[in-house]
């Protein structure tokens, strides 16, 4: 995107135009970045993080600057599986700027979570094609950044790009889980994610933990006893 941009013009970009109460709910959305461009910013990133809780598998962050509106992008989390998967694919194919970094379980158990989450964070910004002149960032203060950055506290629910953001991380690490659980059968990887769930919690006991198990969390830290599953 170069030039002048406005809130109005960035609307006017929508590939099919949209309900009322959708259009309201969009410019809602970019009101952060409708300040931003007022100031001359053109290349807004937004980056989120998904797997910070889960006591398996990989943390991933996804950097997005959307090209034009995408309409029923929202916070991942309020979102059904298929319509995640449906925005993720809209997302990668029309061409907006995605950048993505995973840190394996391994990596989460070497540096700590916090850290592993903001080494991701600041790779997704740098893995996005062209760069951002500004960067809206999920829940954090990101430092390490080349550019002016903000944090916006719920982020993925108040701002259009971060919630591109969120739903391209979450969908990303879905995958992973998914072909994790065929790696290693047993623990459901592909129905809970990794997350604490009950079943999870029984797997851990019956099996013990896997390479993909973040030994560093409870109640892996404190209670698995069993040797790993190789």
């Amino acid at each position: 995107m170069s030039g002048p941009i406005t809130l109005e013009s960035f609307l006017c970009r929508l590939k099919v135009p949209s309900p009322a109460l959708e259009t309201e709910r969009l410019e809602a959305m970019l009101a952060i970045e409708a300040t931003l461009w007022a100031q001359g910013f053109t290349r807004i990133a937004g980056t989120d993080e998904a797997g910070r809780g889960p006591l398996a598998g990989p943390v991933v962050a996804a950097a997005v600057v959307l090209a034009a509106p995408v309409a029923g992008v929202n916070d991942s989390k309020r979102l059904s599986e298929g319509r995640r998967e449906a925005l993720y694919d809209e997302i990668l194919a029309e061409g907006h700027a995605v950048g993505v970094s995973v840190k394996s379980a391994a990596e989460v158990d070497r540096h700590g979570i916090q850290r592993a989450n903001m080494a991701a964070m600041l790779e997704a910004v740098a893995a996005l094609p062209d760069t951002p002149d500004f960067v809206l960032v999920d829940g954090y203060q990101l430092s390490g950044l080349a550019q002016p950055a903000l944090r916006v506290t719920k982020g993925d629910a108040r701002s259009l790009s971060i919630a591109a953001a969120s739903i391209i991380a979450k969908v990303t690490r879905d995958k992973m889980m998914i072909e994790l659980d065929a790696r290693y059968p047993g623990y459901g990887f592909a129905r809970h994610k990794g997350y604490g769930t009950r079943e999870h919690l029984a797997a851990l006991t019956a099996l013990g933990p896997c390479p993909e198990h973040r030994r560093s969390f409870a109640p892996l830290a404190q209670a698995i006893e069993a040797p790993p599953l190789l």
